[in-house]
């Protein structure tokens, strides 16, 4: 079962940008903290970004920080995750994620996310 649907992959090249989306089923985004998980072949799944429950805080992986934006739209119950300035290495399947467990400061280990989506393919490639 896939908790969330995501939506926005696609092939672009270098220094490109990209929006992805990510809408939960069945539930609402003021009850999970909700992430960005990527995994490129051969890689394990990367953190990339979490937005609280609030949307009041904010992480980045330090390797997309001030190129990634992640926000939420509450009225369309969906989050984002702008990319800008996207790099060979941004390849990879990109998933969206939630965490139940609202009091926990927002993340980016997977082991703490309980509700995932089938993922979209991000690929940079000139």
């Amino acid at each position: 079962q896939s908790h969330f649907v995501e939506s926005g992959g696609g092939l672009v090249q270098p220094g490109e940008s990209l929006r992805l989306s990510c809408a939960p089923s069945g539930f609402t985004l003021d009850a999970v903290n909700v992430a960005w998980f990527r995994q490129a072949p051969g890689k394990e799944r990367e953190g990339v970004s979490c937005i609280k429950h609030t949307g009041r805080s904010i992480k980045y992986v330090d390797s997309v920080k001030g190129r990634f934006t992640i926000s939420r739209d509450v009225a369309k119950n969906t989050v984002y995750l702008q990319m800008a300035s996207l790099k060979p290495e941004d390849t990879g399947i990109y998933y969206c994620a939630g965490d139940t467990q609202t009091y926990m400061p927002c993340g980016l280990s997977a082991e703490t996310f309980n509700r995932w989506g089938q993922g979209t393919q991000v690929t940079v490639s000139s």
